[in-house]
């Protein structure tokens, strides 16, 4: 496969921020399947992408002949030291899990398609399997709470402890249903229950927030003086992040 048919969130609104052109340097910092990297090149631009998912690098290739891409295996906080102090005109950040890697049931980020449960973005960590398994039933609540946004984070967790202490959790529908069962069902939701519960999994097994900090810190290092940033949020606790970094800097020459 070296094609993904995905349209990048946004992508009009990014543009128009970032206005790649000949002579401009740019930084895709969450390159995914290329999206917003082909029209960084198609504008004239020259793009320096991240990605931490080893997958991502079969879509990189297909920009190669432009010779102004180049695809960084690793995640965007460390744009800084690979593109350099006041190196770039411009900063994309999407945030989040990109659609490839929901549509992968093998990468155990979608609770609507059977996969192992693992959530991570990388080749390297601990799974979401791991956390479900061993953490305390105190600590998955105060998981699901801070980075879920979940009301019923204790009673979640308590079924996920009496549960995995017959069987192991290994696969994400499982997980999912036993989720969904410890809420009542579905009672006519528009999302799944288990929705932030995944969310919150997912977020801690890619530490996302404290990469989005350090992220948008690099971000600030390596931007030249009038340079723009452009960063696509999903939930209010990315958008909280972004809001903060940026009222802190406000009036700054």
């Amino acid at each position: 496969m070296t094609a993904y048919a995905h349209v990048p969130v946004l992508l009009a609104e990014v543009l128009e921020t970032l206005q790649p052109r000949a002579g401009v340097t740019i930084v895709d910092g969450t390159f995914g399947a290329g999206g917003y990297s082909r029209a960084f090149l198609e504008a004239g631009a020259r793009v320096v992408a991240f990605d931490r998912d080893p997958s991502a690098a079969r879509f990189a290739h297909p920009l190669q002949a432009a010779g102004r891409f180049r695809l960084v295996a690793a995640t965007f906080a460390r744009m800084a030291e690979v593109a350099g102090e006041g190196a770039v005109d411009g900063v994309a950040l999407d945030l989040g899990v990109s659609s490839m890697q929901i549509d992968d049931a093998e990468r155990g980020f979608s609770l609507m398609r059977d996969g192992p449960l693992d959530m991570r973005m990388g080749a390297s960590g601990p799974t979401a399997a791991d956390l479900v398994n061993q953490a305390q039933p105190a600590e998955l609540a105060r998981i699901f709470r801070d980075y879920g946004e979940e009301r019923q984070a204790r009673r979640i967790a308590g079924a996920l402890a009496r549960r995995r202490a017959e069987i192991p959790f290994t696969r994400t529908l499982d997980l999912a249903e036993v989720v969904e069962r410890a809420l009542g069902g579905r009672r006519g939701a528009k999302t799944h229950p288990a929705t932030r519960v995944f969310q919150a999994l997912r977020i801690v097994v890619n530490q996302e927030l404290s990469e989005l900090e350090s992220g948008l810190a690099a971000a600030e290092v390596c931007l030249k003086a009038g340079g723009r940033l452009a960063v696509v949020t999903f939930h209010s606790l990315e958008d909280r992040i972004v809001k903060t970094f940026l009222s802190a800097r406000a009036g700054r020459d």
